[in-house]
């Protein structure tokens, strides 16, 4: 049984395990390797996932990108218009993103709108 696979048994968060099987599932079907990272990251201790605050967004992400987050997306300033992929975000996070003219998604949807992964961005 695979790394991933074993990691998953111990999970009991139902939408973190579906989301880690449809994350290697899109990789494996679209030759996506990152959305095989980005479940590699999910299966991980819940203690190492990334907190990702607006103002690391907004240092690292282009105008107009799409960026995930394998984690949670914190408060800060944004100034980009970006759509932003997480598994959660803070309050503060969601409307100041939703204010500059961005997004917020759930990883599930990214997927869906994108399986080949093309154009976006991780940050951790």
């Amino acid at each position: 049984m695979g790394k991933i696979r074993k990691m998953q048994r111990r999970k009991t968060n139902p939408r973190l395990i579906s989301l880690i099987d449809l994350l290697l599932s899109e990789s494996a079907k679209n030759n996506a390797r990152i959305w095989k990272v980005v479940a590699e990251m999910l299966a991980s201790r819940r203690k190492s996932w990334a907190e990702v605050s607006l103002n690391k967004i907004e240092r690292y992400a282009k105008d107009g990108e799409t960026v995930v987050v394998p984690g949670k997306v914190l408060g800060g300033e944004i100034k980009k218009k970006v759509k932003v992929a997480a598994f959660s975000f803070s309050e503060s996070a969601k409307n100041k993103i939703l204010e500059a003219g961005g997004e917020c998604i759930k990883i599930e949807d990214l997927v869906k709108m994108n399986p080949k992964g093309s154009g976006v961005r991780i940050l951790v």
